[in-house]
């Protein structure tokens, strides 16, 4: 537990240090949702029907915007194979830098969200259903993509193919929360898909991590 926690401090530490972490994925949130308006159409109801599609897009993107990096310096530097010959869990570590992500990301996107939300004219009693559903499903999408930056680490060049490994597994999470936001905007109860995307994330919580050490493994030795 002590080194889960120190990877986490040591993870913000350096997302803090180098703000572009943080900075990069809210901006690409933001601009791409400022798009649509001068793309589609300007009118409120145009906006309001496509707005959850647009917001779950949006977040979906910029998450893995920044997937690339999430083990890339540590493989640089060595880290990783110390961690693999030492007595630490990479299970844990890996644990440690999805949260990590998740926290710099997904979890601030979701805080954004609602502002952005407003600027498409989303209905206010939708606001509730897209912080909820984003809040569940960024996790998924963190948990999923550090998977595919596993095994691209010891690439050159691997963000391409990190978009082309997961977002195959990204689209039942897209769906169902901007499947979420929809029934909030029509009024519709969203338990079940909260309980859709809850049910995800707990599925992925027992599975991912083993995946993404044993992806780093293979990386690694490879």
């Amino acid at each position: 537990m002590n080194f889960l926690l120190a990877t986490i401090r040591r993870e913000l530490l350096l997302a803090f240090r180098n703000r572009s972490e943080i900075i990069n994925p809210l901006a690409f949130f933001v601009i791409v949702i400022a798009l649509f308006p001068l793309a589609v159409s300007p009118e409120a109801s145009v906006l309001a029907n496509i707005a959850p599609g647009i917001l779950w897009v949006a977040a979906l993107l910029a998450t893995l915007l920044s997937l690339e990096s999430l083990f890339k310096q540590d493989f640089e530097d060595g880290s990783l194979e110390q961690i693999m010959v030492s007595p630490q869990s990479l299970l844990l570590l890996s644990i440690g830098k999805v949260i990590s992500h998740w926290l710099i990301s997904g979890f601030l996107l979701a805080l954004l969200s609602p502002l952005l939300g407003i600027m498409l004219f989303l209905p206010p009693i939708a606001i509730g259903a897209l912080v909820s559903s984003l809040l569940l499903g960024t996790p998924t999408l963190s948990l999923i993509g550090a998977i595919g930056a596993g095994l691209t680490v010891g690439l050159r060049k691997g963000g391409m193919l990190i978009s082309l490994l997961v977002l195959p597994l990204y689209m039942p999470v897209l769906i169902f929360g901007a499947g979420t936001v929809q029934a909030g905007v029509m009024g519709l109860p969203i338990g079940g898909y909260l309980a859709i995307l809850g049910a995800m994330l707990v599925l992925s919580l027992m599975l991912a991590p083993f995946a993404i050490a044993a992806a780093l493994r293979l990386s690694i030795r490879g």
